[in-house]
C-alpha cells in the first residue's frame, strides 16, 4: 500500500503535460498497472472535488453573480470590487476577501470582458 502512495507521488511530481504511461511506471517500480490507474484516477477525482467544495460560491452562484454584474453593467451602473465582494459575501453567507475577488474576475474574464 506505500508503494503504491509513492509510485502515485512520483506521478504526481511529472512535470505538466510530461508524458508517462501507467504501463511504464508500474514496471518499473514493480505494482500493479490496473491498480495505480485505478488509484491515480480516483485521486484526480477527489482532488477535484476538494477543490469544488472548498470554493466560496459554486460555479451555478458565480454564473449568476456574471450575469447580476452584465445587468448592473447593461443599466449604466457597473459595480465596483467593493460591491462585488459583497455581493458574494451575501450569496455565500460568509465574508469574502479582496483577493476572492481578484480570482473571481480572473476566472470569468471571458464573461465579464467590456464591450
Amino acid at each position: 500500500m506505500a508503494l503504491i502512495e509513492a509510485v502515485l507521488a512520483a506521478i504526481e511530481s511529472l512535470e505538466p503535460g510530461e508524458k508517462f504511461t501507467y504501463q511504464q511506471i508500474a514496471a518499473a517500480h514493480g505494482v500493479n498497472q490496473s491498480t495505480l490507474s485505478r488509484r491515480h484516477k480516483q485521486s484526480h477525482v477527489l482532488h477535484e472535488a476538494k477543490s469544488i467544495n472548498q470554493q466560496k460560491l459554486n460555479p451555478q452562484q458565480e454564473l449568476e453573480l456574471v450575469e447580476y454584474i452584465k445587468m448592473l453593467t447593461k443599466r449604466g451602473l457597473p459595480p465596483t470590487r467593493e460591491m462585488v465582494q459583497n455581493f458574494a459575501s451575501c450569496v455565500a453567507k460568509e465574508p469574502v476577501g479582496e483577493g476572492w475577488v481578484t480570482r473571481f474576475i480572473n476566472r470569468m474574464k471571458d464573461y465579464l470582458t467590456s464591450q
